[in-house]
């Protein structure tokens, strides 16, 4: 008896070991980070710098796949709807809180998902191009007062914070300027410096250095206060537009029922390279703050950024062209 007691304890704990060593072993092999952007923009540089740096703490390869189309929600789907054992995962913008609501994607985007951590909060800025004779915001609404419609603003594509963030102002400031969607920040940015475009928002990554090198012209910048990498352009709370403090902000989020523990480790070390002074300070060069902090913190930001865009879209009545 007392053989066969200590047989079945012997087998009990053969069967119950892989899964133990499976939980401890993770990674186990390379991680899939999916891009629901194209190569080349400032999502797809944060998304590579933070998969670069996880490289090196977790032991195994992160692989960045650039999967865009469908504003997001085809990268979005793939990673949402992949198995949930903690290989796959996805960067959001504050775009994915706005396809939720005008897109309709197949899948829910608050309650199919974990939250994992906040990567960056990046301001945006406005800019101009140098012919617009406008060199302040307030010169910029009179233009458009005089003649409501005639100028044309870029966007990333239609229902992107790009998009959305334009409206927003143009909302603030009882004006109306014409809407031109592009697939991607770059060829809108191609345009407005060739002069075949007016206006066009865009992250501090992607604008200040054609700001700095004078081929566009800065507005304003969303940020609460001026920024550090470019003190001359003011804010647009400081112009009288307070509630304009709508940031581009990146993520990661994997797919709901992820184990806790893979989560509480992805979130810490993750933190921990938000919080490396070379991270921290080569995104401070492009005005962009790192974040960090805890899953919790950043599902609750998701959830206040839908709220917010779920009450301007219904407010404005904004559909997608």
């Amino acid at each position: 008896m007392m053989q066969r007691r200590a047989l079945l304890a012997a087998s009990g704990a053969a069967v119950l070991a892989p899964r133990g060593a499976f939980a401890q072993a993770w990674p186990a092999r390379p991680l899939r980070l999916i891009a629901p952007f194209a190569p080349g923009g400032g999502s797809d540089f944060t998304s590579r710098l933070i998969a670069e740096k996880l490289t090196a703490r977790l032991g195994q390869t992160m692989i960045v796949e650039n999967k865009p189309g469908a504003g997001g929600n085809l990268g979005a789907e793939a990673a949402i709807k992949s198995p949930p054992d903690g290989y796959t995962y996805l960067t959001i913008s504050g775009s994915y809180t706005i396809n939720a609501i005008l897109h309709k994607p197949s899948f829910d985007s608050l309650n199919d998902i974990v939250a994992i951590g906040q990567f960056t909060d990046e301001p945006i800025v406005l800019t101009v191009n140098p012919a617009v004779p406008a060199k302040t915001l307030a010169e910029l609404v009179a233009l458009c007062k005089r003649e409501p419609g005639k100028l044309t603003y870029g966007s990333s594509g239609p229902g992107g914070l790009l998009h959305l963030g334009t409206e927003l102002f143009l909302d603030a400031a009882g004006i109306k300027a014409t809407h031109v969607p592009y697939r991607g920040t770059a060829l809108a940015l191609a345009d407005l410096l060739a002069g075949n475009l007016q206006m066009l928002s865009g992250g501090t990554t992607t604008m200040l250095p054609y700001v700095k090198s004078g081929k566009l012209r800065a507005l304003a910048v969303s940020s609460r206060k001026r920024l550090v990498a470019a003190p001359d352009i003011p804010s647009y709370g400081e112009q009288g537009y307070p509630m304009l403090d709508f940031n581009l902000w990146h993520g990661m989020i994997g797919p709901k029922g992820i184990p806790a523990k893979i989560v509480a480790r992805l979130n810490a070390e993750l933190d921990a390279v938000l919080k490396s002074s070379d991270v921290s300070s080569r995104l401070a060069e492009d005005g962009v703050i790192a974040v960090g902090g805890t899953s919790d913190a950043f599902m609750a930001t998701i959830r206040a950024e839908v709220a917010r865009w779920q009450g301007f879209i219904q407010r404005t009545g904004l559909k997608l062209e």
